[in-house]
């Protein structure tokens, strides 16, 4: 006692800091509390720093190489209870091509009376066979003479091979009728609605000489009638329109991003998206009590207890924000303030120091 100084502890100030948005694809911010798994030397670490970047394998990595852990997608599909491992970015994945099953209406044709001249409305769109070879489709609406709100719809794709001559998809072409009140889709012929008022016409004849499934077989379908995308008989200008079709052709991964809840999502050439893995996060019964290796990188103690490692958003551990990385905790101002408080009061003790040390050399000159 009264011999000097000693440092009592050491703690680590894990409160989070504000949240800097960088843009980049590869950099992660927790928003409330946890850690990111990784794995450096064999040994699991935990840190904060989500400044990521795959490394020379694609396996997405710390700036110290430490291997972000978390659950690797199987064909878009991730199970969160098989154990934790590195999570890689499959540089020049492709997913294959996917053949077209449905295709979607939408859109206006104009009110027919039944009288006079009205004008065939056509809508095409591109689908795709299970190659991805493009089919196009065009789908013709054709005014029935002398009946009001009726109109016939053929479908045609381009002939195969040498032949220049197109392909009907339908034997018989079917008979869309609109309600004359609502302008919506009342009935088809040889269709039953189905439960929510929306009817699925199929296809008679799939088009020959393109690499269909066995079986495979095309609807063409009109949504529910009153939704937003819902076909319509308004009068008016014709928007009738194929909108959407749920084939693809092959595709390469262009790029990706993360969301919230700490799925990597990669976006492929074909406009398509699918989910490549899951971040993992760690959270801890005493957080404080983890030991700093150094880097920003922390490792479990008796005192911070076993990791309890989950996904984003569950239990205590936060949510990330993918695009932006954590600023330093740390507040310039009050450290600065206190850097001069406690050099201020070093030099008062050195001052007591010098005062103590003249008083007792002149003591001992006295004596």
């Amino acid at each position: 006692m009264g011999s000097g100084v000693a440092v009592g502890s050491i703690s680590s100030d894990l409160s989070e800091g504000s949240l800097q948005q960088t843009g980049l694809a590869n950099d992660v911010a927790i928003s409330g509390n946890g850690f990111l798994v990784a794995e450096d030397g064999g040994q699991q670490v935990y840190t904060r720093d989500g400044q990521l970047s795959p490394d020379a394998n694609g396996d997405l990595a710390t700036p110290t190489g430490a291997l972000i852990q978390g659950w690797q997608a199987v064909n878009g599909t991730v199970d969160t209870n098989a154990p934790v491992t590195a999570l890689n970015i499959p540089s020049g994945q492709v997913i294959p091509a996917e053949a077209t099953t449905e295709i979607t209406m939408g859109g206006n044709i104009p009110a027919w009376s039944g009288s006079g001249t009205a004008t065939p409305v056509p809508a095409t769109i591109t689908a795709y066979d299970s190659l991805g070879n493009p089919v196009g489709v065009t789908l013709t609406f054709t005014p029935v003479a002398n009946t009001a709100n009726e109109w016939t719809l053929q479908g045609t794709v381009p002939g195969s091979g040498s032949s220049s001559t197109p392909q009907d998809l339908f034997t018989t072409p079917p008979t869309v009728t609109f309600n004359p009140t609502t302008g919506q889709v009342s009935g088809i012929t040889g269709v039953t609605a189905n439960a929510d008022g929306s009817f699925s016409l199929p296809v008679t004849t799939m088009p020959s000489g393109y690499s269909f499934p066995s079986g495979d077989k095309w609807d063409i379908d009109f949504p529910t009638p009153g939704s937003v995308s819902a076909l319509t008989q308004f009068a008016g200008s014709a928007t009738a329109s194929a909108v959407s079709q749920n084939g693809a052709a092959a595709g390469t991964l262009t790029s990706y991003s993360i969301d919230q809840d700490g799925m990597i999502v990669g976006s492929f050439s074909n406009g398509a998206s699918e989910n490549l893995g899951l971040i993992a996060l760690a959270s801890f019964a005493n957080a404080g009590g983890l030991e700093s290796t150094g880097n920003l990188n922390y490792v479990a103690t008796g005192n911070s207890g076993q990791a309890e490692i989950g996904t984003p958003g569950t239990g205590s551990r936060g949510s990330l924000v993918g695009g932006s990385v954590e600023s330093s905790n740390v507040n310039l101002a009050s450290q600065l303030t206190d850097l001069v408080v406690a050099q201020e009061a070093y030099q008062a003790n050195t001052k007591v120091v010098n005062t103590d040390s003249t008083v007792t050399q002149s003591l001992v000159q006295m004596a």
